[in-house]
């Protein structure tokens, strides 16, 4: 098994891999942004709040026999609650699809929007941010393998959506490139949406070959990567 690694990001938050990459469990705290979170949401079953058990089937579900495959019925029974359940909290079964990749995304944003406006030095804040995105998306495989395989099924307005949050987060990734080429830290010969399609092409194919009891912890793949990114932008 892959043994527990821990670093810490330029702006002093630890960064945690996990030993397994877990289906839909790293982030679920997070939900929060499709309804509401009350007391009053939660059941006997083991005290989770409904939607976080209705994302967490979906998952699970999606993973293993694929979204298309999946219907309303076998997600409500596996989570344990009515259809009226699943349609309180979220209006569709792309709803829960959307939201399986919006809860890593948010936690991504968050993270990147704190190692981008600390004081370290530029090349320590990207070094972060690449190594950041890679763990997380290791710690949620299922979710960001899911979500690429199947967004097409997405409603027009929800994939639009879904298009605009992502392109916030490359955009400020790209800021922190951006910088560092003004400040000659980093090379300009490369134009700096190309390196974020280098760095972000890399993290697209994880879901292919990434095994979590393989010879790399996610915070060793997330170093790695992000030494190629910085070499690539060495002056």
């Amino acid at each position: 098994m892959v043994s527990r690694a821990t670093g810490r990001c330029a702006s002093g938050k630890i960064l945690r891999g996990t030993p397994r990459a877990r289906r839909g469990t790293a982030v679920e705290e997070g939900w929060g942004s499709v309804g509401p979170t009350r007391r009053d949401a939660r059941t006997a079953s083991g005290g989770r709040p409904v939607p976080r058990r209705l994302l967490a089937a979906a998952t699970r579900l999606f993973a293993d026999q694929g979204y298309d495959r999946t219907s309303v019925q076998e997600i409500v029974e596996a989570a344990g609650v009515t259809k009226g359940a699943l349609y309180h909290y979220f209006g569709s079964k792309d709803d829960l699809l959307h939201e399986i990749y919006a809860r890593v995304l948010r936690v991504q944003q968050e993270r990147l929007d704190a190692v981008a406006a600390s004081s370290a030095p530029v090349a320590e804040r990207l070094r972060a941010a690449a190594v950041d995105v890679a763990v997380t998306t290791i710690e949620n495989l299922d979710d960001t393998k899911i979500f690429f395989q199947s967004m097409h099924r997405l409603g027009p307005e929800k994939y639009r959506q879904v298009r605009a949050e992502r392109r916030r987060y490359h955009e400020r990734f790209r800021a922190l490139i951006e910088e560092g080429q003004r400040e000659g830290v980093f090379s300009g010969a490369t134009p700096a949406d190309l390196v974020v399609d280098y760095h972000f092409g890399s993290l697209h194919h994880l879901s292919s070959w990434y095994r979590p009891d393989g010879a790399l912890t996610p915070r060793e793949v997330g170093e790695h990567l992000a030494d190629l990114l910085l070499r690539a932008l060495r002056p």
